[in-house]
């Protein structure tokens, strides 16, 4: 559906909290068309991404270990390994 939500399972390190919220927030973004929330949105909105985040944390949790890493990484963990390159 999204081709921006990048895969979380058979990550390593596994996928952090941070990476199913990132995950989450942008599958919320893309079914309800809201990319900032405003007051009127704001709640929904966050109760949605806290619900998807349970829910793939849960999926993820239950499914077995891939046989290979997914093909992409998420971008939160590209940011990371970008500045840690730059750091070094």
């Amino acid at each position: 559906m999204c081709r921006n939500i990048t895969t979380l399972r058979g990550l390593e390190p596994s996928a952090t909290p941070q990476e199913v919220e990132a995950a989450a927030r942008q599958y919320v973004r893309k079914v309800s068309g809201v990319q900032q929330p405003t007051p009127s949105t704001d709640e929904a909105f966050e109760r949605a991404v806290a619900t998807i985040a349970a829910a793939t944390a849960v999926l993820l949790d239950a499914l077995p270990p891939r046989r290979q890493p997914p093909k992409t990484v998420p971008p939160l963990r590209r940011l990371a390994e970008s500045r840690h390159a730059a750091g070094s």
